[in-house]
C-alpha cells in the first residue's frame, strides 16, 4: 500500500516538472538560427555564449500597430523565442493587441501559458471563462493590469471611442494559440458573422452592464 502511494507521488511530480517549461541551466541561452534538419528538439538550440551580444536580448517587432483584421478591427502579434532570441529558455513570450473602436478578440486560449495584460491605451473590457463555465470580465482603463490563467478561454474587445493597446506577457516561450471561435464557426461563418455584429451593435450607455453580462449569451 505504501509502494503504491510512493509511486503515485513520484509520478504527480513527474508530470508537474514535464507541464512546465525547463529551467535555465545557465546565465543566458539566446536561440540559434537552426537549419533544415531531422532532428526535433522540445525548444530551440542556444547560441554559442561567445557570440551572444545584447541585441539578442531587445526587439522592436512589437513597436508598431500589427495589420488588423478588416471585419473584427483588430490585430495580435505573439513574439515568441523563435523570433526573440534572448526569451529562449526563460519560458517568456510577449504580445501586442491593437483594437480599433467596436474591434474585439474572439474567444480563444493558450494551452501552455498563463497571461498578463496590461492596457497601454483605451478602454477595454476583457474577460475569461473557468472550468465551471463562470466568467470573469472587467472594464480595463489604461495602466490597468488583468491576468488571465493557463488554458482558459479568454476574449477582450474595445470599450471606448478611441482605438486601444494591450501588451501582455505570457508565461510560456512557446505558449500555443487555439482559436476556438474559428473552431466553431468555420463551418458556418454567417453564425460567426451574427456574433461579431451583436457584439457590435452594443451601446456605450450599455458598457457598464456589461461587467455582468455573458459574452457567449449575446448570440
Amino acid at each position: 500500500m505504501n509502494s503504491s502511494i510512493l509511486v503515485c507521488v513520484i509520478m504527480c511530480s513527474c508530470i508537474q516538472i514535464c507541464l512546465a517549461d525547463y529551467d535555465n541551466l545557465q546565465d543566458t541561452c539566446p536561440a540559434a538560427p537552426t537549419s533544415k534538419q531531422s532532428i526535433f528538439i522540445n525548444g530551440l538550440p542556444c547560441k554559442d555564449p561567445n557570440s551572444i551580444t545584447p541585441s539578442d536580448f531587445k526587439s522592436s517587432k512589437l513597436s508598431r500597430p500589427g495589420d488588423k483584421n478588416k471585419f473584427l478591427r483588430s490585430a495580435t502579434t505573439i513574439v515568441t523565442a523563435a523570433d526573440f532570441p534572448g526569451l529562449n529558455t526563460l519560458g517568456l513570450s510577449i504580445s501586442r493587441i491593437d483594437l480599433d473602436v467596436d474591434g474585439l478578440v474572439l474567444p480563444l486560449y493558450h494551452p501552455r501559458a498563463s497571461e498578463l495584460f496590461f492596457v497601454s491605451a483605451g478602454v477595454v473590457i476583457a474577460g475569461f471563462v473557468d472550468t465551471k463555465n463562470q466568467q470573469f470580465q472587467k472594464i480595463l482603463k489604461e495602466g490597468d493590469v488583468f491576468v488571465l490563467p493557463r488554458g482558459l478561454l479568454h476574449f477582450c474587445l474595445n470599450a471606448g471611442d478611441e482605438a486601444a493597446t494591450i501588451f501582455s506577457v505570457l508565461s510560456s516561450q512557446n505558449p500555443g494559440v487555439v482559436s476556438v471561435a474559428g473552431s466553431l464557426f468555420e463551418s458556418d461563418p454567417d453564425m460567426l458573422n451574427k456574433l461579431v455584429r451583436k457584439i457590435k451593435s452594443i451601446s456605450s450607455s450599455q458598457v457598464n452592464g456589461l461587467e455582468n453580462a455573458t459574452l457567449f449569451g449575446f448570440y
